[in-house]
């Protein structure tokens, strides 16, 4: 399968730095900040620098270095953020992909909300 990615999204220009962020962590394959609309008291967008549209993409075509790095680093701003279960209530981490998936931005990216209840995922299928 091909992945095309749009090096023009959101993502690619924060991590080329031509649009601020509010930085939570960076690594060397990893960049984690805060969503400017939160829908959560927490709620941190996790992004590898790599150009992945979606996590099968990643998982098939990242390095290891990358796969590591990327969730050693959701780990940590799930320990920083004080939500992991150890510390905290728990969390919520989403990853939107493609049309059906409702994502909006074609840059893998996973969302860690928590700091209260989150509700059901998705309504039961009529």
């Amino acid at each position: 399968m091909a992945y095309d990615y749009d090096d023009q999204n959101i993502f690619a220009k924060i991590l080329r730095g031509e649009i601020p962020n509010q930085t939570v962590l960076e690594t060397e394959h990893t960049l984690a900040f805060r969503d400017i609309e939160p829908q959560a008291p927490t709620h941190v967008l996790v992004i590898p620098k790599g150009s992945y549209v979606s996590y099968d993409h990643f998982a098939a075509q990242a390095s290891d270095a990358e796969i590591i790095d990327f969730t050693r680093a959701i780990a940590k701003v799930c320990e920083m953020e004080g939500v992991t279960l150890s510390a905290g209530e728990g969390f919520r981490m989403i990853s939107n992909a493609g049309a059906h998936g409702v994502q909006e931005v074609p840059h893998l990216h996973v969302h860690i909300l928590g700091g209260r209840p989150m509700g059901r995922m998705v309504q039961p299928a009529k």
